[in-house]
């Protein structure tokens, strides 16, 4: 099915103006998804000002990464100050959970406000650091699984709205987040709303269809507070498409490390100490080179593509390179039943946001630390689900006779 844009009648701002009004009116409870970014920031703004205009309550939900500028900190108290009349709860997060960590290959994944750890800064007071709080956190909780089952507890089993900040011309997978037709609406002329696990919670996302440049205008024309750090991005030559502000150490948010070394120094110090590869990334991974693999790669003369895979595998640690065997069997017998014996070393396209499979996208995969296979059209699998899944993985190989025996 083809996806076509329909222009609207009115603005992007007045667009989103109604989205959220139409959240405040029909749902008791709404939730804001806040992270301190810019898009964020604009969608809690104009959330909190209608809510304030209507005579609503809003709740806030913050997740605090630890590793996190001052600037970021700052900002969210400011704005938690800023709307304190219409915020009844602002949930600031600061438990463990985890995550990707794409810096290295010996620690693929971190835990925030890891127990026993030195960490980078302590949480502010009022945070929520006892994640018995929430009924439904387990021990290794991941990031994706706290904010689906956040959901469902936040609704307490009424009808509610989780309003999100994402934009659609952000990144394919965010295009798709929102356009894909299999996602259940709330309604057919509710495009932007998809539904939440449990049954009772609705992800609403208001200002899907912004540019960056609509975000700027707005900031600029309003006169409301923004982020700080985005200053000094600006001031630091980094261009406005990578300004990011979230966990620091995934495939994306890494570009931005170095920041850390030159307006926080002490910080970036602590965050060496605290995270296995931040240093590495720092010196590499904002750079336009393939070290990461980010953009552009290359593979040794000798070598094709397939057999380039091969090599990265067997150059890893032991565990890492199994769970990636795990992965890369699994996409391989897919396309397998297809009735495709072996995916193309490489095709036009196959390192861009699409999945388009080839070998040489496989070592996209490896060489950009991308633990989880996202690129592969894979999610997150939860901790307390991943030894029985491997275990299992492991005994289809054997049986598909795909990457057993470093073939």
């Amino acid at each position: 099915m083809t996806l076509l844009k329909v222009p609207l009648s009115c603005t992007v701002l007045e667009a989103s103006q109604h989205r959220a009004a139409w959240a405040l009116q029909n749902f008791p409870r709404v939730c804001v998804s806040f992270s301190g970014g810019k898009d964020s920031t604009v969608m809690l703004h104009i959330t909190a000002l209608l809510a304030r205009e209507m005579g609503k309550k809003i709740s806030v939900l913050f997740i605090d990464w630890e590793a996190q500028f001052s600037s970021t900190i700052t900002h969210c108290e400011r704005m938690r100050d800023l709307y304190k009349d219409v915020i009844e709860n602002f949930y600031w997060v600061a438990i463990p959970l985890t995550t990707q960590n794409a810096l290295t290959q010996f620690e693929p994944e971190w835990q925030c406000w890891e127990p026993g750890a030195q960490w980078v800064r302590q949480p502010p007071e009022g945070a929520i650091t006892d994640p018995t709080i929430f009924p439904f956190y387990r021990q290794g909780c991941t990031f994706e699984s706290f904010v689906q089952s956040f959901a469902e507890w936040f609704s307490q089993q009424r009808p509610a709205a989780m309003l999100v900040g994402i934009r659609a011309d952000e990144s394919y997978n965010r295009f798709l987040t929102i356009s894909s037709q299999r996602k259940q609406r709330f309604a057919d002329d509710k495009p932007w709303t998809t539904a939440a696990p449990g049954g009772h919670a609705w992800y609403v996302y208001p200002i899907y269809d912004w540019k960056t440049a609509d975000i700027w205008t707005w900031f600029a024309r309003t006169k409301h507070c923004y982020n700080p750090l985005y200053n000094l991005m600006y001031q630091a030559g980094v261009p406005p498409r990578n300004m990011r502000i979230c966990e620091p150490f995934g495939p994306e948010q890494r570009q931005g490390l170095w920041l850390y070394h030159v307006l926080e120094p002490e910080r970036w110090a602590a965050m060496c100490q605290r995270v296995s590869g931040v240093h590495s990334g720092g010196v590499y991974a904002g750079r336009d080179n393939q070290f990461y693999g980010h953009r552009k790669i290359e593979k040794p003369a000798h070598h094709s593509w397939r057999s380039y895979a091969m090599f990265l595998l067997q150059s890893m640690p032991q565990t890492t390179a199994e769970h990636y065997r795990n992965k890369i069997a699994v996409y391989l017998h897919w396309y397998q039943k297809q009735g495709m014996d072996d995916i193309p070393d490489s095709q036009e396209g196959d390192v861009g946001s699409k999945d388009i499979p080839s070998w040489r996208r496989i070592c996209k995969v490896l060489l950009n630390n991308d633990y989880w296979c996202r690129a592969l059209s894979f999610s997150p699998t939860k901790a307390t689900h991943y030894q029985r899944y491997r275990e299992r993985i492991n005994q289809k190989r054997q049986q598909w006779g795909i990457l057993c025996n470093n073939n």
